[in-house]
């Protein structure tokens, strides 16, 4: 691993899809509060989320379609967070199953509870941006060049109308592999190995499917152990999977199926970093090459000859528009995120500072690149995680913002962090912040954390990843707050693909349960000493006794209408104090979140 200072201009922006002509159109200059560069997963989310909070946004696209490795790249089978289903996330996952039908409707194939076909996934997005007024998005538009002004950016763009150049007070980063932050000149961080690319296609079902011609260099035993077939050895270390159960990994509706396959499928060994432009071109020409001697062998060689390539991008070759890309350059942000923040979050305050979930194991994904599959490590188990605020902001540059995959992560931490609902997450949070940045005239790292965290939970997202209640309970945000006060801490397991992070709130309070009350207000001198079970009684005098030293009023009148509210029950004074109780009632009597606020790296302020 290595902090690299950029040598060359940054490439791959664009590669994929034919140059528009440039000829005679005329250069003219507009200004924006935000540019978003990118229109994938996270930078759809980050203009979004911008535009709503009154910023007038550019979301530039070097492609013809939004949603980056949701739609464009068809990985359209999304990893984690199904019980997450935080802010745009959970807003997107819910307009599949109301297209569809139900949730039950999207879970058909083994790989994911979230599946959907490509061309569905990026409709609802142009939906939602075309509601937007204040958001423009510039489709087929490749940055070019980038300087840096006293007070923003200025950025020149190749349109299908001509280059036209635009000024912008912050710049989002939502590129998939950081190419406007290495254009900027920030230090970036690149994984020792990088992950593979997959060049996915999309086929369907048909009576009467178009069988590929045999393509150039075919050799059949290029696939010979993707799954149990008669053309198998023993070269593989891999599990192999019956034929069917291959297929069904990936199926989606109407008779379609993803074909991401990483067991000797369609899986590329590129390291991206080191390569000129024309080789990453060259490279690309020889994934899509791969790609169809794969089908090709579906076809011919496992004899699935009702299927062909789905008409359903917009492409000539009728493959996705770009690859999926699982590894990216990722720059320095105020904070870093370490594997060990994940397994041991209360080493730091870090979780104090969380704007996004997540629950999917560290998958380093290196099946194309036999000495990497050969000499990898054993990850650690996680339980499910928040990821601290801080790795969306740049620390090299204070009006630059990281999304997508080029956040402020180890190598390890983006083998989890790099999923959909993730990086969604991730890009809705830094355009909250860069829309902060404009309402409040400051610099991103100005900007209020608790603000941010407020922002995010007001639009339905997880702060952490609490099962306890769903994001529509009344509890939902109480428990969000006053986790990342560290007043009461959660709990979180591994549970191999299915993590989780739960705060408890049926179980009693004891004395020790109080600690966290008692480290937040040390002057209320609250008693910690033992395991004796609290009554709600004791419960509620523990809390006027903080109120007092803070200068609060709490009446009788206001515990009712908590209880009432919440739905906590009846109040009886000799019955224990659940965790529900303490969290709720500190949170709407003493509004410990909204009082004190907290620095980057999860300290008091």
């Amino acid at each position: 691993m290595s902090i690299l200072k950029p040598l060359f201009t940054a490439f791959l922006f664009g590669l994929l899809l034919p140059q528009p002509a440039a000829a005679a159109a005329t250069a003219h200059s507009s200004a924006y509060d935000v540019v978003v560069v990118g229109g994938g997963a996270g930078g759809t989310c980050a203009a979004l989320q911008a535009a709503r909070m009154g910023c007038s946004v550019l979301l530039a696209e070097p492609t013809a379609w939004l949603g980056g490795m949701l739609t464009a790249a068809g990985v359209s089978a999304t990893d984690g967070c199904y019980r997450l289903p935080g802010g745009l996330w959970g807003d997107f996952r819910d307009a599949l199953a109301a297209h569809y039908g139900s949730l039950r409707a999207l879970q058909t194939g083994w790989v994911s509870n979230v599946m959907f076909e490509p061309a569905v996934g990026e409709r609802i997005l142009e939906q939602w941006t075309a509601r937007q007024p204040l958001l423009r998005v510039s489709k087929q538009t490749q940055l070019k060049r980038l300087r840096r002004l006293p007070h923003g950016w200025l950025l020149t763009l190749r349109t299908p109308q001509g280059r036209r150049q635009v000024m912008a007070s912050y710049l989002i980063d939502a590129t998939e592999l950081g190419d406007a932050g290495y254009m900027a000149g920030l230090c970036f961080e690149t994984s020792r190995v990088a992950q593979d690319v997959t060049y996915v296609a999309t086929v369907q079902q048909s009576a009467a499917a178009r069988l590929l011609p045999r393509p150039r260099n075919y050799r059949a035993s290029e696939f010979r152990n993707c799954c149990i077939n008669p053309l198998n050895d023993s070269t593989t270390l891999q599990k192999l999977w019956p034929a069917h159960m291959m297929l069904s990994y990936g199926h989606l509706q109407h008779g379609k199926y993803m074909l991401n396959w990483p067991i000797w499928g369609n899986d590329f060994y590129l390291d991206y970093r080191k390569l000129t432009p024309r080789r990453v071109a060259r490279a690309i020409r020889k994934m899509k090459r791969k790609t169809l001697r794969y089908v090709y062998f579906l076809q011919h060689e496992l004899g699935f000859r009702d299927l062909e390539l789905a008409t359903e991008y917009p492409s000539a070759d009728r493959l996705p528009l770009i690859p999926y890309y699982r590894d990216s350059r990722r720059f320095r942000g105020l904070v870093r995120m370490d594997i060990e923040d994940i397994v041991n979050p209360s080493r730091n305050r870090l979780y104090q500072t969380s704007i996004a979930v997540g629950d999917y194991p560290v998958d380093q994904h290196h099946y194309a690149y036999d000495a990497a599959w050969a000499a990898r490590q054993s990850y650690p188990s996680i339980p499910s995680y928040g990821i601290p605020a801080g790795v969306v902001v740049s620390s090299d540059d204070d009006r630059l913002l990281l999304a997508e995959k080029c956040i402020s992560v180890s190598e390890t931490v983006n083998g989890t962090t790099r999923l959909q609902p993730v990086v969604m997450q991730l890009g809705q949070a830094a355009g909250a912040i860069a829309a902060l940045a404009v309402r409040q005239h400051v610099r991103p790292h100005e900007v209020s954390v608790r603000q941010v965290q407020t922002t995010l939970l007001e639009a339905g997202g997880y702060l952490l990843p609490l099962l306890d209640k769903d994001r529509h309970d009344p509890c939902f945000k109480p428990l969000q707050r006053i986790a990342v006060t560290g007043i009461l801490q959660p709990r979180g397991r591994s549970i191999d693909w299915s993590n989780e992070m739960w705060l408890h709130t049926d179980s009693a309070v004891n004395r020790r349960t109080l600690s966290g009350l008692a480290r937040f207000y040390p002057a209320a001198h609250i008693d910690t000493t033992g395991t004796t079970v609290v009554s709600q009684q004791q419960l509620h005098a523990a809390i006027r006794q903080i109120a007092r030293t803070e200068g609060i009023t709490i009446t009788d009148e206001q515990y009712q209408k908590v209880y009432s509210d919440f739905g906590l029950g009846t109040y009886r004074p000799s019955a224990p104090a659940l965790r529900l109780h303490l969290a709720v009632l500190a949170d709407r009597l003493l509004h410990p979140f909204e009082r004190r606020d907290v620095n980057w790296q999860g300290n008091p302020k």
